[in-house]
């Protein structure tokens, strides 16, 4: 079969991500005399760190209070959330910025705001120890989670700073494989790819348990040092018929990242706790212990590399330049911030 056409790639790579979205008449306000139910969405993820410990700890159902009834539900990738979203059975989720940014612009802006930040960095691409430049990196094979997700678009963003051309195939002078990060984990440690851009724990998985090295920290790419990995997003329609309960949640969140900061082996130890019981494995305890340090949790949703990250999947032909203007709504963050006298988020 013929390659696809760039153009046909980048639409199906729009449509993989965000699955089906239209802007949801669904849910809305309950019944009189009914309670109000709350949905939160999360992953198994150590980048949804405040969403696992936040949850465990009955912080964001304190916050919430009497009257109104939280519900979680889990998502393994950003589509299902979206489309969860999308169809109103999930009110606010965490969620990563390529599937923010394709929500917000596929909807025409309609479906969800941005409300806080909830984690940064993490992320880096490791290699085999023979590859220790990146001119070694032709010809090579190198994997990311996803086609089109937020580590796939700095890899390819990446190597066409390098001059290395790549294509959504798996062809070009770097050759990029997309798929699951415990598969990337095998093959990396089989011999057969060269290397990963990956989140964290799976960066410093492939180092500990792959025998590799890091070539690229993402973090060192920013100006700042600092760039997105979670927002925590909301449905728009949700925001406007429940603007108490959305600042409840949020206050809840700036509470759950005061008590990481606080008791940081504590706050490891119900992640861990909360990935077992999820997926069935927790994490060993050096691993998370050295990739927890790579993760940086803050309610800043980190806005110019949000914007920054879009253009570059812009640039490597992932995504028509869009329009972010209204996908931020921070002013009831900024609000509860300065009760707490703590610095406002800038947002575009």
């Amino acid at each position: 079969m013929p390659p696809r056409p760039r153009r046909a790639a980048a639409a199906a790579v729009a449509l993989a991500l965000l699955g089906s979205l239209g802007v949801s008449a669904c849910a809305g306000t309950p019944a009189a005399g009914t309670p109000l139910t709350v949905t939160l969405g999360y992953f198994p993820n150590l980048t949804h760190a405040p969403a696992l410990v936040g949850v465990e700890k009955g912080t964001y159902a304190a916050a919430l209070g009497q009257g109104v009834q939280l519900k979680t539900v889990t998502f393994n990738a950003g589509p299902a959330a979206l489309e969860a979203l999308n169809a109103g059975s999930v009110d606010i989720t965490f969620i990563g910025p390529n599937p923010t940014i394709t929500g917000f612009t596929r909807s025409k802006g309609q479906a969800l705001r941005v409300i806080s930040g909830a984690a940064a960095n993490g992320a880096a691409l490791v290699v085999s120890k023979d590859i220790t430049t990146p001119a070694q990196l032709k010809g090579r094979r190198l994997a990311t989670p996803q086609l089109g997700n937020t580590q796939d678009v700095a890899l390819r963003y990446w190597l066409k700073e390098q001059g290395f051309a790549t294509d959504t195939e798996g062809g070009g002078d770097v050759s990029i494989l997309p798929q699951e990060n415990a598969t990337a984990l095998q093959a990396f440690s089989a011999g057969q790819i060269d290397g990963a851009w990956v989140p964290e724990p799976w960066a410093t998985r492939l180092v500990r348990e792959g025998g590799g090295h890091v070539l690229v920290d993402e973090a060192e790419l920013w100006p700042d040092k600092k760039f997105v990995v979670t927002n925590v997003v909301v449905r728009t329609q949700f925001l406007t018929e429940h603007p108490d309960q959305v600042k409840a949640f949020l206050t809840g969140l700036l509470d759950t990242l005061d008590g990481i900061a606080a008791d940081p082996d504590g706050a490891k130890k119900v992640v861990n706790d909360q990935l077992e019981a999820l997926t069935g494995k927790g994490m060993d305890a050096a691993v998370l212990d050295e990739a927890w340090g790579k993760v940086v949790f803050t309610a800043d949703p980190l806005a110019s590399t949000l914007a920054e990250g879009a253009a570059h999947a812009s640039a490597v032909g992932l995504l028509e330049q869009p329009d972010l203007t209204g996908l931020y709504a921070v002013d009831t963050l900024n609000g509860l911030l300065a009760e707490r006298k703590e610095k406002a988020v800038s947002v575009p």
